[in-house]
């Protein structure tokens, strides 16, 4: 299950009392942390008074105790609130009282000795982020839709504790941009050039940090100076693909680096298929920009399906393996087909104020015509002898008196000329 990421040795009992009895505990951190992410000018006003410390150092404890999204959990949450319900865990409560198994109950019980959650919330304020949960002004109220999977908490890792860009504002003007690690050369510029358009927009870019469509996608916003989130499967303090440290490390410090997991816990094949619900519920609409039939991108666009979140997709090459998945969606009618930005704001944003511009092809001269002008100018033969009148004015279906006027309308503005008794095209050099 993966619960013993990263666990700490220290005064455990002392940290979950304290998240019962409201004292809080502090402790040494951690060696070989990260860097402290730089400010930059996305400071937001400080915030209201947090909730309860107790409430975070349970949160906060529960985030290293179990998986996320775990609906048995959340139900208990529901029922007992969270400090009850870690009192109980450390208690060993019996099992009708906190709605879960005996052996359930018994191996938290063992696990918390072994975890310091007050020690994680001061690492996290040093490493330039904080542990935001439901109550706080920053949480992102959308993440409710999640029922009793929501996250219990998240941390946030960007700049300096205080001066943290609002999660919840950022999130209400949010698209999630997701799609395969192993893209094609078209796929990943369709992410990069997405991600600048909408970025360029106001938008905020959300994805995964993984390689492919993701990296393009946060690398197109970032290119531009815009704002991205990264939501990651492991803790925000780990760099994971390792192939992408440099490019997480600068989300960090120009975005937000968001998880469930805390600090040190790494990443799992079923962390990632849970963190996709994350990405799908934080923003407004997800985009796949190519998924194989299997591709997990598909799980993101499923949830924001199942979430009445707008779901889109960029049309492929229909001989692409990676595009099969997409023109599924786009075939089933469970995603719109979107070619840009402009096309992906229009979808998700204000009614009228968000609009793409029509496209169009190349505007002509003649198409500024009136239409029995044009009538005319069609009629007027391209061979050099030209014709009369009379077989002008026949095959526009006017009057000879029309025909004429309207010709001579046509030679001031140079489409027409007379040759004698006839008229012809004036030829273009």
């Amino acid at each position: 299950m993966g619960w013993a990421d990263a666990e700490r040795p220290g005064p455990a009992r002392r940290a979950v009392g304290a998240a019962v009895t409201g004292r809080a505990v502090r402790a040494g951190t951690a060696r070989g942390e990260p860097r402290v992410i730089r400010p930059t000018g996305w400071a937001a006003p400080l915030p209201p008074p947090d909730p309860p410390e107790p409430e975070r150092v349970s949160r906060a404890a529960l985030t290293r105790l179990i998986e996320p999204g775990d609906a048995a959990i959340g139900r208990a949450v529901q029922r007992l609130g969270v400090v009850r319900l870690l009192q109980g865990f450390h208690e060993g409560a019996p099992a009708e009282r906190l709605g879960l198994g005996a052996d359930r109950i018994a191996a938290y019980q063992q696990r918390l000795r072994k975890f310091n959650p007050a020690a994680d919330l001061e690492r996290i304020a040093k490493l330039g982020g904080k542990f935001i949960i439901p109550g706080d002004s920053e949480w992102p109220s959308q993440l409710d839709d999640l029922g009793d999977s929501r996250p219990i908490g998240l941390w946030v890792r960007g700049l300096p504790a205080g001066r943290l860009p609002s999660l919840r504002l950022l999130a209400l003007r949010s698209v999630a941009i997701v799609g395969s690690r192993a893209c094609t050369a078209y796929g990943r510029h369709v992410a990069g050039q997405l991600g600048s358009e909408l970025a360029e927009r106001g938008w905020v870019v959300v994805s995964g940090a993984a390689y492919g469509v993701d990296t393009a996608a946060h690398l197109g916003a970032l290119a531009v100076n815009g704002m991205t989130i990264a939501v990651l499967a492991n803790g925000v303090d780990i760099c994971y693909p390792r192939g992408n440290e440099r490019l997480i490390e600068r989300i960090g410090q120009d975005g937000l680096l968001v998880s469930e997991l805390a600090l040190g816990m790494n990443p799992t094949r079923f962390r990632f298929v849970l963190r996709n619900r994350v990405i799908a519920a934080l923003t407004r609409g997800t985009v796949v920009v190519e998924a194989a039939p299997r591709s997990g991108a598909l799980s993101t666009a499923r949830r924001a399906l199942d979430l009445n979140r707008h779901t889109m997709g960029v049309p492929g090459p229909i001989t692409s393996e990676l595009s099969v998945g997409v023109h599924a969606l786009i075939r089933n009618g469970a995603a719109t087909m979107v070619t840009s930005g402009a096309e992906v704001g229009e979808l998700i944003g204000s009614i009228g104020a968000d609009l793409a511009p029509e496209r169009v092809g190349p505007m002509l001269p003649r198409d500024a015509l009136e239409p029995p002008v044009a009538r005319v100018l069609e009629a007027v033969p391209a061979s050099a002898d030209g014709a009369p009148v009379q077989r002008l004015a026949h095959y526009a279906a006017l009057s000879e008196a029309a025909t004429v006027q309207h010709l001579h309308e046509l030679s001031s503005l140079g489409f027409v000329e007379r040759h004698g008794a006839h008229w012809r095209l004036v030829r273009r050099k």
